[in-house]
């Protein structure tokens, strides 16, 4: 069983950026993908990023690419997504998940873990 809490939500100007931080426990951190999805308000919820289990190979959704970074310290059981250039239409909450395996690591179904999520709020 794999705990994850999120941190490092808040309210920023478009433009700004924020660090969000996923700290996990409970589980073989190295062994997970670990990815990072959000959700609107009225809108399903949608992947953002992920990282394989090394820190290897990483992927984006076209709406964040060359904007979001995603890392991992697998010494430390965190992964970091960092925010620059935040538009309104990144504002949601984001939530980490831990999943073993799967075709892309893209889905949600192919997560097992989830955190509570942190809410980020880009204002115009």
């Amino acid at each position: 069983q794999v705990q994850l809490v999120e941190s490092g939500g808040g309210s920023v100007q478009a433009g700004g950026s924020l660090r969000l931080s996923c700290a996990a426990s409970g589980g073989t951190f190295g062994n997970y993908y670990i990815g990072w999805f959000r959700q609107a308000p009225g809108k399903e919820r949608e992947f953002v990023a992920r990282i394989s289990r090394s820190g290897s190979s990483t992927y984006y959704a076209n709406s964040v690419k060359d904007r979001f970074t995603i890392s991992r310290d697998n010494a430390k059981n965190t992964v970091t997504l960092q925010m620059n250039s935040l538009k309104s239409e990144d504002t949601a909450l984001y939530y980490c998940a831990a999943g073993r395996w799967g075709s892309g690591m893209v889905r949600d179904d192919e997560y097992d873990y989830w955190g509570q999520g942190t809410q980020v709020t880009v204002s115009s």
